[in-house]
């Protein structure tokens, strides 16, 4: 069965339209990323839940996207509070989600959201929409990591590509194929996405930029959107990959793991293992991505 839902996983740091410089005003910000959230949740008069768990100043966030979305000319945004179990069972934010047409995550602490919301009654609202209407969940940050069945947890870059470096839990399960990282090239996540995809051979590594993000269709079918760049980690071919058998803390080896550079409006097909991209200026071209 197809999935009718669309995932919007972000980067971070997405253009909000509250910055000093000219690529931060409302001019930009309607080209931007909380744009096309609001588009494909259905315009100006969608309803919009933002939820803030995943953030240490949940109520500063809160205002900032309040604010963002108003830009935007939104006429219909709600602030989920959700801070325990018990608030995720709540019968005003189970109608209220019912309601929704779209879902956004905020950045902070990913564990945070699987703690409060997975697996309570909101989050089975949620999964059953996301399945069986248009319904849109984005995210930023930590908002998109927890969007993956497998969820980084955690990880420095000092120790990039020894085993155990990065920590690893279950995410949402939203969508099964991926691994999501965020900040990934102004953190230098590089090895730690590469020891998750080490770990989870099956699973497609998506390194997410700041102000950056995938619109993703059908589970499988995504479009890069936003000013930086997405890296996609694929190793669904690994020739060598020593993950299982070197001992924690040591360095790991793995061969024939394709790495691809996507930018804006690239398109992405994760079972027939393609890019289409679209260079400005140039005819789209297709690429195997094996």
């Amino acid at each position: 069965m197809s999935i009718k839902g669309i995932l919007i996983p972000i980067g971070g740091n997405e253009d909000k339209g509250n910055g000093k410089n000219e690529r931060h005003t409302l001019e930009y910000i309607e080209e931007g990323i909380l744009s096309r959230v609001v588009k494909e949740s259905g315009g100006i008069e969608a309803t919009i839940v933002v939820i803030p768990t995943a953030s240490s100043i949940p109520v500063e966030v809160s205002e900032t996207y309040q604010k963002a979305f108003e830009k935007l000319e939104c006429t219909n945004v709600h602030v989920m509070d959700i801070r325990s179990r018990e608030d995720a069972e709540n019968p005003e934010f189970l109608e209220l989600m019912k309601r929704a047409n779209c879902v956004m995550f905020s950045g902070g602490d990913q564990s945070k959201i699987v703690k409060y919301i997975g697996d309570t009654s909101l989050d089975k609202i949620i999964k059953e929409k996301y399945k069986n209407e248009k319904f849109v969940i984005a995210g930023t940050s930590a908002g998109a990591m927890c969007m993956s069945e497998e969820m980084i947890t955690g990880g420095g870059i000092q120790e990039a590509f020894t085993k155990g470096a990065t920590s690893m839990g279950k995410g949402m399960g939203y969508i099964h194929n991926f691994i999501i990282d965020s900040h990934f090239i102004r953190r230098g996540r590089f090895g730690r996405l590469a020891e998750a995809v080490a770990r989870f051979p099956n699973r497609v590594g998506i390194g997410l930029a700041e102000d950056t993000g995938l619109v993703i269709k059908k589970g499988n079918k995504c479009e890069v959107i936003g000013s930086g760049m997405v890296i996609l980690f694929d190793p669904r071919r690994l020739i060598h990959n020593n993950q299982a058998v070197v001992k924690e803390g040591s360095p790991m080896s793995i061969t024939n793991l394709k790495i691809h550079i996507l930018a804006n409006g690239d398109l992405l097909n994760i079972k027939k293992r393609k890019v289409k991209f679209s260079p400005m200026h140039l005819k789209l071209t297709d690429a195997e991505t094996v």
